[in-house]
């Protein structure tokens, strides 16, 4: 029997042409691709609902799919529009704001005051912050706030390129919506033909960590910041559409709506509205501590995550992808993390399933 030796030369290049054709389609697909994880990400998510819209729309998936991106277009890319609109015209207003605070002397602070039960003491100790050197210290942090207002405003063409992420998200959305079963029947067929029944689950646990994610941090951050934003838009504080949606970010990014709370809460006693800045204040103990309870409901729905893997893919996504990364960071943990804990309970059933050895005498 005459065994044929491979052909190495036609194997080698044919390996060396399929690797040029997947790194020129991964070329082509990068720019699109944080738009396509996140825009698979909110349709994991959201699935349940557009086929809730489809019933109620006479079964119509064409008009399901239409009505739930417009919703999507009206909850994040409006929003955002306007955010940066506000910005852009206001930057060169919050610049001179922040060059004559800088050029200003610390302030006096006489609404403390006003505060009831612990005034006093707040104004009394103010004043010993200032005579124990506080006013020296004052006078060299001053130089940095406009540098810090210039930086915020040069940041805004970032913000832009958010913008175009969110619009070509929603657009994805769209598509997927109007076919969301072709696709997840093409992406099972291939992890089965990659590994078999192991893939369909691998693929299975991947959209269950997917929806958990969506709802643990992109959910907690809408409900908290909305309710955060309506306690700003009763006590007048002005741009609340901005505030609302800084407070989104931080709130994504694990570090919650409080520093913008508390800005707004100063502001009220800075400018001698001590009744809105204590209702403000109550308000926000609320919806501060919001997402205690919410995120860990949410998330135990979808999958059980650890709260420090979302912490961690924040961070983490935040540094290698910029803004876009709060949201596809913890996806992509989570996702790993899942398929990880499940090959090694199937491990650990292996084990146990094995018969086990009789001792021979």
């Amino acid at each position: 029997m005459i065994i044929k030796k491979p052909d190495l030369a036609k194997l080698t290049l044919g390996v060396l042409f399929l690797s040029i054709l997947l790194a020129s389609c991964f070329l082509v697909l990068r720019p699109f691709l944080p738009a396509l994880v996140w825009a698979t990400m909110i349709t994991i998510a959201t699935w349940p609902l557009m086929l809730m819209m489809q019933r109620l729309l006479w079964g119509k998936r064409a008009l399901a799919a239409f009505v739930m991106t417009l919703v999507l277009l009206l909850i994040f890319v409006i929003p955002l529009f306007m955010t940066l609109a506000n910005v852009a015209e206001k930057a060169p207003v919050l610049i001179d704001l922040a060059t004559t605070i800088s050029k200003s002397p610390p302030p006096e602070l006489l609404w403390l005051k006003q505060i009831p039960l612990a005034g006093e003491k707040l104004f009394e100790l103010w004043q010993q912050i200032l005579a124990s050197g506080g006013q020296v210290l004052f006078t060299k942090l001053t130089p940095y706030f406009g540098q810090t207002a210039r930086w915020l405003a040069s940041q805004a063409g970032n913000l832009g390129l958010l913008f175009v992420h969110f619009l070509l998200t929603v657009g994805i959305c769209g598509l997927l919506y109007h076919s969301g079963e072709t696709v997840a029947l093409g992406i099972r067929r291939f992890a089965h033909r990659l590994a078999g029944e192991r893939g369909d689950n691998a693929t299975v646990l991947a959209s269950q960590a997917i929806r958990a994610v969506a709802m643990g941090v992109v959910v907690t951050a809408l409900v908290q910041s909305s309710v955060a934003g309506l306690g700003l838009l009763i006590a007048g504080i002005p741009y609340t559409m901005v505030l609302v949606v800084v407070m989104f970010l931080l709130i994504v990014a694990q570090i919650g709506p409080f520093p913008v709370l508390l800005a707004c809460i100063g502001y009220l006693y800075w400018s001698g509205d001590t009744t809105w800045g204590t209702f403000l204040l109550v308000w926000s103990l609320f919806a501060g501590t919001l997402d205690n309870f919410l995120r860990p409901f949410l998330i135990k729905r979808g999958a059980d995550l650890p709260l420090i893997l979302i912490l961690v893919g924040v961070i983490g996504g935040l540094l290698a992808m910029g803004i876009i990364g709060l949201f596809i960071g913890p996806v992509v943990l989570a996702v790993g993390y899942t398929l990880l804990d499940a090959w090694i309970k199937e491990g650990d059933q292996e084990e146990s399933n094995a018969p086990s050895s009789v001792k021979m005498e």
